[in-house]
């Protein structure tokens, strides 16, 4: 197992410090050695895609920003208050969160960077607050997912166990854990500075943390780049041209002394915070496939048995047999559960919407802690912007999925925002 560790969401640290020969652990170059896993083709797309991200990400956030809010406002009303749609609240919450904090981030690939010190600070605050907003709505989603499959298989119990309170608690749980669980991240990266260009620190070191001590080459592979105006891109890394020290996020002191953090930086991300959700969501999502077969099975059993009886004419006045108030009990029955098995499915959906976004990113972060940096640079580096761009999506599109698929939401947010009017001239169109 290597010493691997990444970021989440946003591979800020990594993303943009790779186009050349990539420089490994020990000053070695991967492009085009034996351990070069997966080729130049994703090399090339990186370059590719690089150019669009920006746009692409700003895009979307700011479409998730709004959708986000809109979520907040229709499922805070009156009555759309439950404890399932209070843990869509505090999810919703996460992602605006996440995607407000993200925008100025996305600016920056459109926009020239800077070497200063405030630009590298900003990268290490914005990939915290990232890892942290995106631990709390991936353990919501885990949250979401089992609170749903106990509500559906345990009919006698989930009034107890799916209480509002304990609602409250699950969520306030995930905002207070998270920011706890990721204390390891934290304590692995800091600023460091790298001298003008041409100066001498030590013998043969480039670069210098905040004690003027040399930095192993591996921190290379952690240096945001800068962008002149002209298009030009420069290493921060390999210091400042114009005099001044420039600012680099890297490897704290305490993480290059301690290999142990840099250990536990890879079971947290790719096994705590990515794997073990993933599982965990794949089988309660297949629970709860296998709950709506049952009870589609059942409903079709139920119309089989019942017999059509012809109404009897008395005195003028049709009179329906004593059995029809069995059947329109039973009716008002497949009604609840009909709705109860489109909330099933407009959850299930979310679910695979996420397991879709989170198990490439967690298998990746696994294979890169198993193969070594190599893996890293090679394979997850060049896809590193594109699963930032799903996981942004996959944070925005919730507002579609519950307007598409809940006429409870629906039916609220054109209240809430006086659509009435709208609605009914859409329907004399159609």
């Amino acid at each position: 197992m290597g010493d691997f560790t990444t970021i989440d969401y946003n591979s800020t640290f990594f993303n943009d410090t790779l186009d050349g020969g990539d420089v490994g652990r020990e000053g070695t170059t991967f492009m085009g050695t034996t351990n070069d896993y997966c080729g130049t083709s994703l090399k090339s797309f990186e370059k590719s895609y690089k150019g669009f991200h920006g746009y692409t990400s700003l895009i979307v956030c700011l479409f998730g920003v709004q959708a986000n809010i809109l979520n907040l406002i229709v499922l805070t009303r009156k009555e759309m208050i439950n404890p399932t749609n209070a843990i869509l609240t505090g999810l919703a919450l996460a992602d605006l969160l996440n995607m407000v904090e993200y925008i100025p981030y996305a600016l920056t690939y459109i926009l020239p960077r800077s070497n200063t010190y405030s630009w590298a600070l900003y990268i290490l605050i914005h990939s915290n607050f990232s890892q942290v907003c995106h631990t709390i709505s991936i353990w919501l989603t885990v949250t979401l997912a089992v609170w749903r499959y106990i509500m559906v298989a345990m009919h006698t119990r989930c009034r107890t166990l799916c209480s509002m309170d304990r609602a409250i608690w699950a969520i306030a749980s995930a905002y207070i854990s998270s920011p706890i669980l990721c204390i390891p991240i934290y304590l692995s990266f800091s600023v460091t500075r790298v001298p003008p260009m041409g100066s001498s620190v030590g013998a043969g070191s480039s670069s210098v943390n905040s004690t003027d001590a040399p930095l192993p080459d591996a921190n290379y592979t952690m240096i945001p780049t800068t962008e002149s105006p002209g298009g030009e891109k420069n290493r921060t890394g390999a210091g400042s041209t114009n005099g001044s020290s420039a600012y680099r996020v890297n490897l704290s002191d305490l993480a290059q002394e301690n290999p142990a953090l840099m250990t536990a930086n890879f079971w947290l991300y790719s096994v705590v915070i990515k794997i073990i959700p993933c599982v965990v969501l794949t089988v309660v999502s297949l629970r709860l496939i296998n709950s709506l077969m049952e009870a589609k099975k059942r409903k079709e059993k139920l119309l089989a048995k019942r017999t059509v009886q012809v109404p009897t004419v008395s005195g003028g006045h049709t009179v329906a047999p004593a059995g029809n108030n069995t059947n329109a009990r039973a009716a008002a029955g497949d009604h609840e559960s009909g709705g109860s098995d489109r909330t099933t499915r407009m959850l299930l959906a979310i679910l695979l919407l996420f397991l879709i976004t989170e198990f490439p990113q967690g298998l990746l972060g696994l294979l890169s802690g198993v193969l070594g940096d190599s893996f890293f640079t090679t394979c997850y580096i060049p896809l590193a912007d594109l699963m930032d761009f799903v996981a942004l999506l996959n944070s925005a599109i919730n507002f579609i999925l519950y307007c598409v698929m809940s006429k409870k939401f629906r039916d609220t947010f054109v209240q809430v925002f006086h659509l009435q009017a709208l609605m009914k001239l859409c329907r004399l169109t159609k």
